[in-house]
């Protein structure tokens, strides 16, 4: 796991004069990355700011489409990769054959693999906590900075927004629990079962050296703790290594005053699955996007502010869909959903047809896509009317 190393007492200095940076990003995980990645040799010069230092505090259990890690050239990272997915439920198991694999990934190492991807003599990295703004000023506890280009990736908190605040549990937000004890394991496996999580779901993902075992409930008053220790035990390893947090589960505004907002922030975790690290970096991708065309003249801030916005809604309706499916989960039997899911998806064609559409809400193709084209790629368009 990583160890704090966060600049504290005197080295805590005053970040700068104001206006020294083209774009301000506001978070240093996947989507701020993603962003300050996109821009490399835009000329436009970045500053990420974040309250810890690069890779420091992982969130997750760090798992992602294989096909993704290949398009963003962050293979470096990998640790394993799994073809099938063992899927548990109370009264049976069943191996769901995927079209694509997934893989776990280390933390630390992927988000240096994507800030060496930057163009260093463009991009500064500073840890700050950011406590608001003001119009485009940004306010942290090492002073306050302004960019003509702000963009908030700082997570479901939603630092930089001036709207009324969600908090837990009383907002829509997902909560999970994660422990990560050394040893070793060849499935990647879930549970669909009430007796760990009545509304959501518990996992174990091997991840070479170690095991990322945890619980993810779709109801916020609900507490993971418990389950994840169960299911723990059960395996045979110790409840080591604490790591939790909220996960939105409902998409929201991606502008807002004047502000980009790209990740948990704008919503952009996949609701059913809460897979968010996929979706983070395409929606990272896309809004730098519309940076590089401003700084081109080819459209205006207001034009690229209201592109990534629309941009975004584009794929509300796949979201609303997912959101639908994660309500009626937890009102069902204990049995008959878990089940008639575990059958369904035991059929090759229609895991095929499930994963392929699943996949296409942020396709790996995007990536490689022309950095000039911020609009979604046809593909993109199809997927997110389904």
């Amino acid at each position: 796991m990583p160890t704090r190393a966060t600049k504290r007492g005197a080295a805590r200095t005053p970040l700068g004069e104001p206006n020294d940076c083209d774009v301000l990003v506001c978070g240093a995980s996947f989507a701020g990355l993603a962003v300050a990645r996109e821009l490399a040799g835009s000329g436009m010069r970045v500053l990420l700011i974040d309250r810890y230092e690069l890779g420091e505090r992982q969130t997750s259990a760090c798992a992602m489409p294989t096909l993704w890690l290949e398009a963003m050239d962050l293979m470096g990272s990998l640790r394993q990769t799994f073809d099938e997915l063992v899927v548990h439920t109370r009264s049976r198991t069943s191996r769901w054959r995927l079209p694509w694999s997934f893989s776990t990934f280390d933390y630390r190492e992927l988000c240096a693999l994507l800030y060496d991807q930057a163009d260093a003599s463009e991009t500064e990295l500073e840890t700050a906590t950011v406590t608001g703004r003001d119009g485009l000023t940004v306010h942290t506890d090492r002073g306050s900075l302004t960019a003509p280009l702000v963009i908030d990736a700082l997570g479901w908190r939603r630092v930089l927004s001036n709207a009324t605040t969600i908090q837990p549990p009383n907002a829509r937000l997902s909560r999970g629990l994660e422990v990560h004890p050394a040893g070793t394991g060849e499935e990647l496996e879930l549970w669909i079962d009430h007796r760990y999580v009545r509304s959501g779901y518990a996992w174990s993902f091997p991840a070479r050296e170690e095991v990322r075992i945890g619980a993810g409930s779709f109801w916020p008053a609900n507490h993971v703790k418990e389950p994840t220790v169960k299911l723990a035990g059960e395996k045979g390893l110790p409840p080591e290594g604490y790591q939790g947090n909220w996960i939105p589960h409902q998409l929201r505004s991606a502008v807002e005053d004047g502000v980009f907002f790209a990740g948990d922030s704008a919503g952009h975790c996949l609701p059913l699955t809460a897979e968010g690290i996929r979706t983070a970096l395409y929606f990272g991708l896309a809004c730098a996007r519309e940076l590089r065309a401003m700084r081109e003249g080819r459209i205006t801030r207001e034009q690229a502010l209201a592109r990534y916005g629309a941009f975004s809604d584009a794929h509300a309706r796949k979201y609303a869909w997912l959101l639908r499916v994660q309500r009626a989960v937890g009102q069902l039997t204990p049995t008959s959903f878990p089940r008639m899911l575990s059958q369904s998806l035991e059929s090759r064609r229609f895991a095929n047809w499930s994963f392929e559409h699943y996949l296409a809400i942020a396709p790996p193709s995007f990536v490689g896509a022309n950095p000039c084209i911020a609009s979604p790629s046809p593909q993109v368009a199809v997927a997110a009317t389904i």
